[in-house]
């Protein structure tokens, strides 16, 4: 994986680092329950995108006797704990807090700076937000976005996306019980916003984990690979049929696929060794993901 491919990890880390410092410093002034959910959150986001680095660095290993694939699952492996993380160190505790803050009522202090720590934070967190977005539809072609988000193998980047956006979901939801709370004068509005912003990072790590968890168990890898495989054999003279047809996404930008044709069967061993050759080539040509390729040729069932 290319040094650009982390550029999206290192920026929300840089940015969530900030931003757990400052609401920490507003939490403690204020002793609000949404900020000190969102202070968590933060925190736990920096955390999350080191594992993701990390994930990255494990990918970048060679392949060895062990793993002669490689280690591209590293990634989702590490991508599938970032949704834990989240789900217990986010979603849950931001819950717990908000039902803590509900059942013991505190008075809210320095309203005001919490709002505006609370609008700085979402400036940054928006903004790295977009940064993911605009890293998406480059990535996703002619694509539709919501189709990308469900099928894409960049288990990295849909991770990170889902974190920022859900941080810059639950920004608007505690600056918005913060408010309630300190216009009506009863702090349980503040609680409240805690467990909304809890359930909204439960229900993306829930998202997140899915997703995760199909790459992580094996996933076909894009349907287009299949079809430009099956393009080949088909407009390659001396392949006949193509038999049975698998592909696998090992990790990101590595596919294995896996092959059984029919190959003239006039043709010499030789002849059918450079047919073999000359269309894994063309394949690498149109698919560079394809990192492993094997060709079998059979003779179709009678």
């Amino acid at each position: 994986m290319s040094k650009d491919a982390t550029k999206h990890i290192l920026q929300s880390l840089f940015a969530n680092g900030f931003i757990a410092c400052i609401k920490g410093v507003a939490a403690f002034f204020t002793g609000s329950g949404s900020m000190a959910a969102e202070t968590v959150h933060s925190a736990a986001d920096c955390g999350n995108q080191m594992l993701l680095l990390l994930g990255v660095k494990q990918t970048q290993r060679p392949a060895d006797q062990l793993h002669p694939m490689g280690y591209g699952r590293a990634l989702y492996f590490w991508s599938f704990m970032v949704a834990m993380l989240l789900f217990t160190g986010g979603g849950v505790f931001s819950i717990y807090e908000g039902a803590h803050k509900i059942s013991h009522q505190e008075p809210l202090e320095h309203v005001g700076m919490g709002v505006g720590i609370l609008a700085l934070s979402l400036l940054i967190e928006g903004a790295a937000t977009l940064s993911n977005v605009r890293e998406m539809n480059v990535r996703r072609g002619k694509k539709p976005f919501l189709d990308y988000l469900r099928d894409t193998k960049d288990s990295d980047l849909i991770v990170v996306f889902g974190e920022n956006a859900a941080a810059s979901l639950g920004l608007l939801l505690a600056a918005l019980a913060l408010i309630i709370a300190a216009w009506t004068g009863d702090s349980r509005w503040d609680g409240a916003g805690s467990i909304a912003i809890g359930v909204v990072l439960v229900g993306v790590a829930v998202f997140l984990a899915r997703e995760v968890q199909s790459l992580l168990v094996g996933e076909s890898a894009d349907p287009v690979i299949h079809e430009v495989v099956t393009r080949a054999a088909a407009d390659h003279p001396d392949i006949l049929e193509v038999l049975s047809l698998i592909t696998i996404q090992q990790g990101p930008g590595e596919v294995m696929v896996a092959i059984k044709v029919h190959i003239q069967p006039t043709l010499t061993v030789a002849e059918a060794c450079v047919v073999i050759n000359t269309f894994e080539s063309t394949v690498r040509t149109q698919c560079p993901d394809v990192e492993w390729m094997f060709v079998e040729p059979d003779m179709p069932a009678v």
